[in-house]
């Protein structure tokens, strides 16, 4: 699973013009799942994005995670995370889960943000074409990503 994780002031969601998700200062999480994703992959992913220290300390370090903050958290589903772009100009989507696998995973994420943040986890409309409005803080943007045993590159200890 992937997470272009964005530290943010604001941000929403909206489907077919109707608002379905707002949050305060915190983080807009998109959030993509690999073919060969698991559970294990949602709940790593899910208790690095809580533990993550990108917000402010007192002497304006990023020194605090979001469990610290007391911040919210908008989790909006994004396949296009997988595209393959190395051939050709047209995305290739085939590293990307199958609708079903990849909203269990999402769903599986999103309970398991909200288990480490013990507070509600707002989100989009899996599947859905949606509108992300934010305003990003920082700005600060993060790519962090497990598969089968690896995170962002690096083989698991």
């Amino acid at each position: 699973m992937v997470a272009l994780i964005q530290r943010v002031r604001e941000a929403s969601v909206r489907v077919e013009g109707e608002e379905v998700g707002r949050i305060g200062p915190g983080m807009l999480i998109l959030l993509g799942a690999h073919r060969t994703d698991t559970e294990a992959e949602a709940d790593w992913l899910a208790g690095k994005c809580a533990r993550l220290r990108i917000f402010s300390d007192e002497q304006g370090r990023m020194n605090r995670s979001i469990v610290e903050t007391g911040g919210e958290a908008l989790v909006v589903s994004q396949f296009t995370l997988y595209g393959d772009v190395r051939r050709g100009n047209r995305p290739s989507f085939v590293d990307a889960a199958a609708t079903q696998q990849a909203e269990a995973l999402y769903e599986s994420f999103v309970e398991r943000m909200a288990a480490q943040l013990a507070a509600p986890v707002r989100t989009g409309v899996f599947g859905a074409m949606m509108e992300v409005h934010l305003v990003n803080d920082g700005p600060v943007t993060l790519w962090v990503e497990r598969r089968q045993g690896k995170r962002s590159g690096r083989e698991e200890p």
